[in-house]
């Protein structure tokens, strides 16, 4: 795999590079918001989809019996509800917005990253990986993601969601700041 496949991306008059406005977004999202309350009596939410779904590819590996036996997949098993069809909505999404705004590419290892750690495919991946995994526990371990703490309490005005916010945007200086020395 190459290191990027990309296309131009949309350029206004003085040929700067068109962004999606982050006010119009944080809109976006809270308008979702409301509207999935509305609808769904839910707050908006990844990690429990995405741990459904983990358990249920789980099952094709290790068997059933093995998800099962496990006390949190028990508790939540694999099903098609708000939840995964929000996380399958994300996807879409992302990728709609991407080809949209014509910034759509492939990177086996980004620009940001080589420039700090080289060009290695393998340590991106593993990095990733362990990135991930951290990142899912944590927001396992808290209850819930940025989305679920974060947005969906925040909204709500809930001191949990305002110090997750708070411990989420101090946390993420902080690494940057350790990774990327800047």
């Amino acid at each position: 795999m190459s290191g990027q496949v990309a296309a131009s991306a949309p350029r206004d008059r003085v040929g700067a590079q068109i962004d999606w406005a982050p006010y119009l977004a944080g809109i976006g999202i809270g308008i979702l918001s409301w509207i999935v309350f509305a609808v769904v009596a839910t707050p908006i939410g990844v990690t429990t989809a995405g741990s459904q779904v983990a358990g249920g590819f789980a099952g094709l590996f290790v068997g059933q019996e093995a998800v099962q036996a496990n006390s949190y997949w028990a508790r939540n098993p694999l099903r098609v509800d708000y939840g995964t069809l929000f996380l399958v909505g994300i996807l879409l999404g992302a990728f709609a917005s991407a080809l949209a705004s014509r910034r759509f590419r492939l990177e086996a290892v980004p620009a940001v990253w080589r420039e700090r750690f080289g060009p290695s495919i393998g340590k991106r991946y593993v990095a990733a990986f362990v990135g991930g995994v951290a990142a899912m526990y944590g927001a396992r371990l808290a209850g819930g993601c940025t989305s679920g703490n974060g947005i969906s309490q925040g909204l709500q005005l809930a001191v949990v969601g305002w110090t997750f916010l708070a411990a989420m945007f101090a946390s993420g200086l902080l690494t940057a700041r350790l990774l990327y020395r800047r």
